[in-house]
């Protein structure tokens, strides 16, 4: 397999990135993850006006878009899969060791690795840690995911797929890597960005496309929510069966249904909506 680093193609097995890289001694560095279907990418546009966001939020430079577009063809092209992760990562480069960035630019690294399609329906757990809404890094896609390493291994010890986080005043915020929808009296809601949750970009489809209303919910809505769904770019829409021990019976229930079909419709007709 190939990966585009350093300015070209290279082979995964002899790629090297520094053990100095800012990315890797301190997280310091943002990534995008994007969907791929047989070659082809999936709002890849709104993927890197997030990936600029997020560089400028950690004072990086801007990213060169026609860089990374160049790369994530040269990958797609090199490596085509019926359904892929295509994935961005742009981190501060080589630097010292500390908080302190060097002088020798940013890292770019397009990497594409093969996936299968999600289940319709999936468990999540909500879990004891918070999200800080007023954090330095709120709303940054960063590459500094420990804490969702944990809460997922949480999420995997007790059958679900995803863990879901409320923020430091209680209310529902979002999960691991994914963005959480509830369904109340027919009427579809989504934490607002100010709960501290990250910018889906299936996010913001999926309220586009449906209707949905940004809403701030308390966390303990997932106990009483007629239906319960999940976001993201390798889930799509994806339907809520269990939330800790509460089963929702008939997962994905007819609203949920609804948006699942309505968001496949309107993807199909744009890759890069």
């Amino acid at each position: 397999m190939k990966i585009w680093l350093d300015g070209g193609l290279q082979n995964t097995d002899s790629a090297r990135v520094s053990v100095f890289d800012h990315g890797l001694t301190v997280g310091d560095g943002v990534f995008e993850t994007v969907k791929a279907q047989e070659g082809r990418p999936f709002a890849l546009t709104r993927h890197l006006d997030r990936l600029t966001r997020s560089a400028r939020g950690l004072g990086l430079p801007d990213p060169d878009l026609d860089e990374v577009r160049r790369a994530c063809a040269a990958v797609l092209e090199a490596d085509p899969v019926p359904l892929g992760r295509l994935r961005i990562t742009y981190t501060g480069g080589y630097g010292p060791l500390g908080s302190d960035r060097g002088e020798h630019g940013p890292t770019l690294v397009v990497a594409l690795g093969g996936t299968s399609r999600r289940a319709d329906t999936t468990a999540a757990v909500t879990v004891p840690w918070t999200r800080n809404e007023r954090g330095a890094v709120t709303g940054l896609k960063t590459t500094s995911y420990a804490e969702n390493v944990v809460a997922l291994a949480r999420a995997h010890e007790h059958g679900a797929t995803e863990a879901l986080f409320g923020n430091t005043v209680g209310q529902l915020c979002e999960g691991t890597g994914s963005n959480v929808f509830v369904v109340l009296d027919g009427e579809i809601h989504t934490p607002p960005l100010r709960s501290g949750c990250l910018a889906g970009i299936t996010r913001a489809l999926t309220i586009e496309w449906t209707g949905a209303q940004e809403t701030d919910l308390p966390l303990d809505v997932l106990r009483s929510a007629d239906e319960v769904f999940l976001t993201s770019t390798l889930r799509d829409v994806q339907a809520v069966h269990r939330v800790d021990d509460r089963e929702l019976p008939g997962a994905p229930g007819p609203v949920t249904a609804k948006a699942m079909r309505v968001f496949e419709e309107r993807a199909g007709d744009d890759l890069d909506p």
